[in-house]
């Protein structure tokens, strides 16, 4: 009888500890809003891929809504997802790994400060972002994630450039990351003028307005940094 009370005891404590630990890491981590941007498929990811390299032949970008809430990525190919980024920004460090290692640079140390670097100035871009809209007065659906999300898109324009430039030298990488640049450039024109500018769209004023001009160059001012950040951490490991 000891026994099985001390075994009944022990099982609610740790029910009780679970609990405790799920609402704490739900409150500081939303675990269940980011599997939303992790909800991908093979099909979503090949057409999402094609769509950061080729965004010139599409038309629609509006995110798709099902009761008030956007459907997921997988159903959607202009739903923001994290699924790319974090693999791309992975990829991008090992690539840049074997780039410093054909040209007999590589230690774990500079891969590791290709990382750190990569991450910090996609820190410094998303509160950059963040700040802007706060000073521009943008009421959007825009959130946090979201715009790490499409900051990280431009890891998959960048690795692009660096295996052209593996395999056809510096000339290939200038040529496919220019591509990858205005595609990239292009892409966040697309898809950030219905997010940021969805307020005035809503309300049907006209883009010349005073505030709304400050939000077309916002939106411009996210667009062209991207291929800013492309060619900054890129240029240094095709020699």
């Amino acid at each position: 009888p000891v026994s099985s009370l001390a075994v009944a005891y022990g099982t609610s404590l740790a029910s009780q500890g679970r609990d405790i630990v799920d609402r704490n890491i739900d409150r500081l981590v939303p675990v269940g809003r980011l599997k939303y941007y992790f909800a991908v498929d093979t099909v979503y990811v090949g057409r999402k891929l094609g769509l950061l390299v080729f965004p010139f032949m599409h038309q629609d970008w509006q995110v798709r809504y099902q009761q008030d809430a956007p459907v997921a990525p997988r159903f959607d190919v202009n739903a923001p997802d994290l699924y790319i980024p974090v693999m791309a920004f992975i990829t991008y460090v090992l690539v840049a790994g074997l780039a410093l290692g054909t040209q007999n640079r590589f230690s774990p140390d500079s891969l590791g400060l290709q990382a750190s670097s990569a991450l910090a100035w996609l820190i410094v871009e998303v509160l950059a972002i963040l700040l802007s809209l706060y000073l521009v007065t943008v009421n959007t659906d825009l959130t946090t994630i979201d715009l790490i999300a499409f900051s990280g898109y431009k890891y998959v324009g960048m690795i692009v450039g660096l295996v052209s430039g593996l395999l056809f030298g510096k000339t290939g990488y200038y040529v496919v990351l220019g591509w990858c640049c205005i595609s990239i450039f292009v892409f966040m024109i697309k898809t950030l003028r219905l997010k940021i500018l969805s307020e005035a769209a809503a309300e049907g004023v006209l883009v010349r307005g005073a505030k709304n001009q400050l939000r077309m160059y916002l939106t411009m001012a996210i667009a062209a940094v991207q291929p800013l950040f492309m060619y900054w951490l890129t240029y240094h490991l095709i020699r």
